[in-house]
C-alpha cells in the first residue's frame, strides 16, 4: 500500500504552457466585456478566478496579456480556417472559402477589431509604442493567406485583409439594417478584382 500513499502525496504536474493558453482564452472575453483601457489586472484575476500572484506569474502586465492574446488568436484563426477549408482548385473558390469563414465569424472579428482600436488608443495616450506586434500579426496573417490562395503577389493578400477590415467596419455602422446580400455582393466584387489581377499578372 506504500505506493498508494506515495502517489497521493505527489505534487500535481502542471502543464504551464497549456495553462497559460487557458488563461489567455479567458482574458479574451474579459477584454471584450470591459475593454482594454478600463480593465485592471486585479479585475482580470477575479474574472479568471485566480489570484493576482498567479496572474503575474504568467504575465508581467496587462499589456503583456493583450499582446500574447492577439498573437494566440491569430494562430487559432489560421488553424481553425485551414482545418475546415475545403479542397478548392481555383483561386475564386479559395477566396470564397475565406469570405464564407469571415461571414460565419463576423461578430468574432468585429469584437477583435474594436479591441485592437481600443488598445491602440490607450497605448497612444500613455506614450507607448507597443504596436509593432500588431504589424507582426498582420504579416503573419498575410503570409498565411498568400500561401493558401497561392497568390503571385502578396500585396493582394494585403488588399484582401484591408477589404475585410472595411467590411467589418461597415457591418458595425449598419449592423441593425445591413443586408446580408449587400455583404455578399461586395465580397463577389472583391473576388472578381483579385482573380482578374492574378490573371493579368500571369499573362504579363
Amino acid at each position: 500500500m506504500l505506493w498508494l500513499f506515495t502517489s497521493l502525496s505527489m505534487p500535481k504536474v502542471v502543464d504551464h504552457e497549456r495553462y497559460r493558453k487557458e488563461l489567455l482564452n479567458g482574458c479574451a472575453e474579459l477584454f471584450a466585456q470591459k475593454g482594454y483601457g478600463s480593465i485592471t489586472m486585479r479585475q482580470i484575476a477575479e474574472g479568471l478566478s485566480v489570484s493576482t500572484g498567479t496572474l503575474y506569474h504568467y504575465f508581467e502586465s496587462k499589456e503583456t496579456i493583450f499582446v500574447q492574446l492577439v498573437q494566440e488568436l491569430c494562430e487559432q484563426d489560421i488553424s481553425s480556417f485551414l482545418a475546415q477549408a475545403p479542397e478548392a482548385k481555383t483561386l475564386e473558390a479559395r477566396l470564397q472559402a475565406i469570405m464564407d469563414f469571415v461571414f460565419m465569424h463576423l461578430q468574432h472579428y468585429q469584437q477583435q477589431l474594436l479591441l485592437w482600436v481600443d488598445f491602440f488608443q490607450q497605448t497612444q495616450k500613455e506614450g507607448h509604442e507597443q504596436v509593432n506586434f500588431l504589424r507582426q500579426v498582420w504579416n503573419r496573417s498575410r503570409d498565411a493567406l498568400t500561401e493558401y490562395l497561392q497568390l503571385s503577389d502578396a500585396a493582394m493578400a494585403d488588399f484582401l485583409m484591408v477589404f475585410i477590415d472595411g467590411l467589418i467596419v461597415q457591418y458595425i455602422y449598419n449592423r441593425e439594417t445591413q443586408d446580408a446580400n449587400w455583404l455578399q455582393h461586395q465580397s463577389q466584387l472583391m473576388i472578381q478584382m483579385i482573380v482578374s489581377y492574378e490573371q493579368s499578372s500571369a499573362q504579363a
